[in-house]
């Protein structure tokens, strides 16, 4: 069958979402299996395609992918023949457990004897079974775990919620987080730190990292004892231990195990076993997520074994882990779980594709409902050792699956001109329009009108009786209601245009989803190097078949492999696996001759604990086979990667296990474009991974030709410019050599194959489906506005900025802009106007348009081809300083002006100024903050000018009291990434403009940019419109006050009938002497930050968004200051006071911490920095966020043990501050305490806001707390420090940070009853690394 949502009876669809969200979940209630002329419900290959999986004993093999709504079973008979079955994995009116169930069907068909479900089945026939499972996956998604108490080191109640502290969506007011999965949290009196030798200092002891420790204090078991007992008394049994430095000192935490056993915990997580990594906050999510998951998932193998005599007690029973690896049931726990049902498909398409396509590199692509997973094999599975499944980042090698709300039941919408494609979807009830439930539009129902899908092909159970075919009129009538839109706003729009049909309408959709679904895939191979034109796209599943030829052909493939099980490959992946037994452990030793030794008896050591565990399941030695790896980095940054060395055997210079020094500059070098020769390498890891190759193989005898093809019957398809006839094969009945050209339908019983027109598709000797994809013809594309190409543009030119910045991060050498990725890229209109920015770092949005606009008028005709120029200067469209953007006008033959503009702007940790770091929390003048560009040719004549800049960077070391750059060559570094990422911006626009013309991408360029603005208007007029139907003027303002008292105010004047507004600033306070002023340009970037937040959706964040804004600002203002003025804490403070202003006269919401707590920490040899985290305000209908960043920040904090382990303090205290928020009907989020004590003489600055005025509360809401800064001295003084200080501290100081309480909304009194959407958390479906750089991307 081959629908997308629907047809995708294939597991690792569902795998990813819950059940209850999949668009398959009622596609089988009456069927074991869709029906099709030709082909059986249940495949038995015994005539026509023998396999043999191993070594035929008379017995049974089964592999069983358990999804979350099909269960599919491939089992090797005696006699060597395969069956495949496809049952529902939820079916309680006929069966308990799908995987018993399918086993029970499969020996009663070849025993042909009744086997009766209430009886266990005999096992003497069966050899092995091997599972993989969603049943972790399901639990982590829906909440649906092990009651969890928390037990952590007194001091730190809180990490886990705060966590990294960044939110996970930019621009969602109510930031939505995921929920956490203990339910009660014990502090243990216990500590301990790194030794550093102080007076007074105890005896140290050895950690497994070689690190020396001070046990500060030991575990206080008596104390915690009772509490334990008050958790077991709760019904509480399952315990997550996470405590400081245990990953190198695990005993405080085996002593706190013994005493929950001895008590009658069924189960308790040491941190330091569950993964002995450091870094306590993703330890301890992993700790709490394997407390939560592991006793779900015995209690599902125990269920399962009382299925069969014995308890399966003399059968081999294996479960996939997220690694691709097997493992015995016995060590099958819930943190190594999550990605145990996708971890099959890759494992099938690396055994299968990779193979037969001759070791090309291999993109796996597995649209399901909801989402599309996507994967790269190359010979090796590439693995990640951190990654968010559900919002709960794990730490434990898993396979890099990156999954994307976009799938067959994704939602269609049009929205201000543009086709949209979800990220909502339609669900498995109602499921979409087709179904005849009264469900929405989605991507199934754009094929069914395009005749892409064959109703007649699929079993009669929809509708309200389930006895029903699929409605082809219901995806009509549902389209044209989207199509009705469509055809007014090109009517009736600023571009009117002639209407679209509803095959165009549909087509345009399914354009759009593709080019949603090629982004992610360009990410992830380009992020690594790649070039994703050289790979071969696996298309497995039921749903991608409908797709794989465009996305192949938008990605410059030119092959795809479609499996002839495609629909059960993460069964066959599981049937082809190894046995898989890893050993790791956490150090700190240098990479050098000195250490070799030591690390090769520490590997030695793991290695022989995977070959005996691998011994101990049956495996000779013969077949157990090891791998190497050591994680390594460059002393000094966080980029570690995870290197094997069997690519580069030992030399005398390494060690015995390899020379893995060669393989990190080879792979580092391969993904970030340079190396770091004279910096040190540390070994952060040692690991192991120890192989019990299984034996089995799958071979196939091809099912020989018989004459042509049969055509089964004829349809007719649309494709761009019309329908065309289109024949329909059954795959069962083709055979060796068949060769079929598009467009053509093959239809097996798990999916629909779209062979497009220009495509060829031939039947492999191993029965496969390989497709040659032909050069897409060359479609007319006018400058006149066309909604499709509109929404295809949006994504490209994002895309185009995406790429840059992954140009800039693998070239660039700073940590700031490798690691942290304090970074922009951006393209830019001919007028020097914002067309698309990423990533969305909210206090660059719309800035650098300032700057690229300053050069156009300042510099007028003199701009040549070969310059780029370097800006920073605050009138010029500058930030703060550190901020330095490269531009690069582009010019086309035939043109006299530049054509577009591309721009990188890039945070450079030093350009000199008053204090290391160029953010001095005192300065007065801007030439106190470091070196000044206003206008300054970088590369001129295409010659990078080094001596020019060079100078111009050690300029301030003129000023007194100033010192020029420290770090020159971090410097020259960066700005040649940020000319490189500028060139491949230059590349990237040339060949659109090759494919569609020049002035059809400038009109684009512009069609975009009026995208937004339509988006604004329409916010605009709908909240003007509010207002006048509550009788309110269309007139609001607002006023707040930093604390020095300067005002900010602001009035808002909208005009309804154009969707326009006047945002005026007049009345604000006037410069001051210090660092508080904010250029022009910040204050830009917070509207449109607040505009996004207020439209509520994505929109494209450009120029368009303040076209149908008036800003007034009065020149010589606090946010419009001199040239002259210092504005370093305008960018970090009065930034955060604007936002909360803009919000306040819109109602939107409380107001948020109004502040990123700035502290900084420095002497001789080091320096620090860090934002902390407040409250969020709370605004109608949600409670404000407690501990995380708000609007114009979302960096992350460092996590306690990096920062106790890198710098000179101990973290005593991070926590919330308990009732800090506003009260209201909705609260507001709670600050944190934050205390750090320092073993070092160090100068410590703070630069914050709301130690005066409080954050206001809304609608009678109550305002959130001040912050404090404060420092206890050692002999006991507590001194206030006020918002901005520096001031030298001691050995045993403490310096505390009460960081301010968000505002609450409404009366704390009103009675109503609070809304149920409260109840309902938020769903966070995307994972992988595409994800997770991203996400860190956004914590900037």
């Amino acid at each position: 069958m081959g629908m997308e949502s629907l047809s995708s009876p294939h597991p690792s669809s569902a795998q990813g979402c819950p059940p209850v969200d999949d668009p398959q979940a009622s596609l089988l209630t009456h069927c074991l299996c869709p029906v099709l002329p030709g082909l059986p419900a249940e495949e038995s290959l015994l005539d026509s395609s023998p396999i043999t999986m191993g070594s035929p004993e008379g017995r049974f093999h089964f592999a069983i992918d358990r999804g979350g709504t099909f269960t599919d079973v491939f089992a090797q008979c005696p006699g060597g023949h395969v069956r495949v079955l496809k049952l529902l994995s939820e079916d309680p009116a006929n069966y308990v457990d799908a995987p018993t169930e399918g086993i029970r069907r499969i020996l009663e068909q070849e025993g042909g004897m009744l086997l009766p479900r209430d009886r266990p089945l005999d096992t003497s026939r069966i050899a092995g079974i091997r599972m993989g499972t969603t049943v972790a996956t399901n639990a982590l998604l829906e909440r649906r775990g092990e009651r969890v108490a928390l037990l952590v080191t007194r001091g730190f109640r809180d990490l886990l919620h705060v966590g990294t502290q960044a939110r996970e969506d930019l621009f969602d007011l109510a930031v939505p987080m995921p929920e956490m999965l203990y339910e009660e949290v014990l502090e243990v009196d216990e500590r301990v730190v790194l030794y550093r030798g102080e007076p007074g200092a105890g005896t140290p002891v050895k950690g497994r990292t070689g690190d020396l420790l001070e046990v500060q204090q030991p575990v206080d078991l008596g104390g915690l004892r009772g509490k334990l007992e008050g958790l077991l008394s709760r019904g509480i049994r399952s315990l997550a231990v996470v405590l400081m430095h245990s990953y190198t000192w695990a005993q405080h935490e085996q002593q706190v195990g013994a005493l929950a056993r001895e008590l009658g915990f069924t189960h308790v997580s040491l941190s330091s076993e569950a993964m002995p990594m450091v870094r306590i906050v993703p330890r301890g999510h992993t700790a709490c997520a394997d407390a939560y998951l592991t006793p779900t998932i015995q209690r599902y193998v125990q269920g399962f074994r009382r299925g069969f005599q014995g308890q399966l007690k003399d059968v081999q029973v294996l479960f996939m882990r997220s690694d691709g690896g097997l493992a015995p049931v016995d060590s099958f726990s819930g943190s190594r779980a999550v990605l145990s049902g996708p971890a099959g498909g890759v494992v099938g398409y690396s055994a299968t594709t990779y193979r037969v396509e001759g070791g090309h590199p291999v993109i796996g692509f597995d649209m399901g409902g909801t989402s599309t997973d996507v994967s790269r094999y190359a010979g090796e599975f590439e693995h990640v050792f951190e990654a968010s499944t559900a919002g709960v980042t794990l730490q434990a090698p898993q396979l890099d699956i990156n999954t994307v709300a976009a799938g067959g039941g994704s939602r269609l919408f049009f929205r201000s001109g543009l086709f949209v494609v979800g990220p909502e979807s339609a669900g498995a009830h109602p499921g979409p329009a087709c179904y005849r439930k009264g469900g929405p539009v989605t991507v199934t129902d754009a094929n069914l009108v395009l005749g892409r899908l064959l109703p007649a092909s699929f079993p009669r159970i929809f509708g309200p009786g389930e006895d029903q075919p699929l409605s082809l009129e219901a995806s009509r009538k549902a389209l044209e209601t989207v199509a009705t839109e469509v055809n007014s706003f090109l009517t009736n729009g600023p571009c009117p245009a002639s209407p679209l049909s509803l095959e165009e309408v549909a087509m345009g959709f399914v354009r759009v989803a593709n080019e949603a679904m090629c982004r992610p895939i360009r990410a992830l191979t380009q992020a690594r190097g790649h070039d994703p034109s050289a790979h071969v796209l696996a298309c497995f599943g039921g749903a991608g078949g409908q797709h794989a030829c465009a996305i192949a052909r938008a990605l410059g493939m030119d092959t795809v492999h479609i499996h002839r099980h495609s629909g059960l490959l993460s069964a066959l992946g599981l049937a082809l696996a190894d046995v898989v037994h890893e050993a790791q452990e956490p150090c700190s030793l240098p990479y050098a001759p000195e250490t070799f030794v030591q690390l090769d008896q520490r590997l030695s050591r793991l290695e022989e604990q995977c070959v005996d565990a691998l011994r101990a399941q049956g495996f000779p030695r013969a077949q157990i086979s090891t791998e190497s790896f050591l994680h390594l980095r460059y002393q000094g940054t966080d980029c570690a990667l995870m290197v094997s060395a069997h690519q580069h055997p030992a030399t005398a210079c390494s060690p015995r296990a390899g020379d893995f020094g060669a393989g990190f500059v080879e792979r580092y070098m391969r993904e970030f474009g340079f190396t770091i020769p004279e910096r040190p390498v540390v070994v952060d890891d040692v690991r192991v991974r120890g192989t019990g190759h299984s034996g089995l193989r799958l071979e196939f005898v091809p099912k020989a030709q018989s004459g042509p093809p049969r055509v089964d019957k004829m349809t007719r398809c649309y494709f761009e410019g019309g329908y065309q006839e289109t024949p329909v094969y059954l795959l069962g009945e083709l055979g060796d050599g068949h060769k079929l050209q598009g467009p053509c339908l093959i239809i097996d019983s798990n999916s629909t194959i779209l062979v497009e027109p220009g495509c060829q598709a031939e039947v492999t000797e191993t029965g496969d489906i390989r497709i040659s994809v032909g050069a897409e013809v060359p479609s007319t594309v006018g400058a006149q506005l066309d909604p499709i190409h509109l929404s295809i543009f949006s994504h490209r030119f994002m895309s185009i900025a995406e790429q840059m910045g992954r140009i800039l991060q693998r070239t660039a050498i700073s940590t700031n802009i490798k690691e942290r990725l304090d970074f922009s890229c951006a393209l830019f209109g001919p007028d020097g106007g914002l067309v698309s920015n990423a990533p969305h770092i909210p206090v660059h949005l719309g800035a650098m348009q300032e700057t690229v606009q300053f050069q156009i008028q300042h510099l007028g005709a003199d701009l040549h081809p070969g310059d780029v120029l370097l800006s920073n200067h605050p009138s010029a469209g500058g930030s703060h300083l550190p901020d330095l953007t490269v531009i690069t006008p582009v010019f086309w033959p035939g043109q006299t002006r530049p054509v577009f503009y591309v721009a990188s702007r890039g945070h450079h940790a030093d350009i000199g100024g008053i204090t290391p770091g160029s953010m001095p929390p005192h300065s007065t003048t801007l030439q106190q903050e470091g070196a000044v560009f206003l206008s300054f040719r970088l590369v001129q004549a295409g010659v990078f000018q080094e001596e020019a800049v060079t100078e111009a960077l050690r300029a301030p070391g003129k000023i007194p009291g100033c010192s020029g750059t420290r770090n020159l060559h971090d410097n020259l570094s960066d700005l040649r990434a940020q000319v490189a990422a500028n060139q491949k911006g230059i590349q990237l626009v040339g060949e659109l403009i090759g494919q569609y013309g020049l002035d059809v991408v400038q009109a684009y360029m512009g069609h975009i940019q009026a995208n937004a603005e339509l988006a604004v208007r329409d916010m605009l007029r709908a909240f003007g419109t509010s207002r006048q139907a509550r009788g309110l003027p269309l007139e609001v303002s607002a006023e707040d006050h930093m604390d020095d008292g300067s005002p900010i105010r602001l009035r808002v004047q909208i005009n309804l009938s154009q969707g326009s507004a006047v945002f005026d600033f007049s009345g604000t306070g006037p410069e001051v002497f210090g660092n508080l002023n904010a250029p022009r340009a910040i204050t830009l970037s917070a509207l449109i930050y607040c505009l996004r937040c207020l439209v509520g959706c994505d929109i494209p964040l450009n120029q368009g968004c303040l076209a149908p804004v008036r800003v007034v600002i009065p020149k010589g203002s606090i946010l419009d200051p001199s040239p002259e003025a210092a504005v370093v804490g305008g960018n970090v403070l009065t930034s955060q006071r604007v936002v909360d202003v803009i919000l306040g006269a819109f109602g939107a919401c409380a107001a948020s911490q109004g502040c990123m707590n700035n502290v900084t920490l420095g002497n001789a040899h080091m320096g620090y920095y860090e934002t902390v985290a407040g409250g969020a305000g709370a605004g109608p209908g949600w409670h404000g966020r407690s501990g995380v960043h708000s609007h114009m920040t979302n960096t992350r904090i460092t996590d306690p043990e990096i920062l106790e382990s890198r710098y000179p303090v101990i973290l005593r205290r991070f926590e919330l501050r308990l009732g800090s928020g506003g009260r209201g009907r909705f609260r507001g989020g709670d600050g944190v305490i934050r205390e750090l004590l320092f073993r070092e003489e160090a100068l410590l600055s703070v630069l914050t806001e709301r130690r005066a005025f409080q954050p206001y509360g809304l609608m009678g809401g109550e305002p959130g707390t001040r912050g404090l800064n404060l420092l206890i001295r050692k002999d006991g003084r507590t001194v206030n420090l006020g918002g901005k200080t520096s001031v030298p501290v001691c050995p045993g100081d403490v310096f505390c940070l009460h960081t301010p309480g968000g505002g609450g909304y409404g009366d704390p009194e009103d009675p109503a009853p609070l809304p149920a959407s409260l109840l309902q958390p938020k769903a966070f479906p995307e994972r992988g690394s595409v994800y997770e750089y991203r996400r860190a991307q956004e914590t900037v």
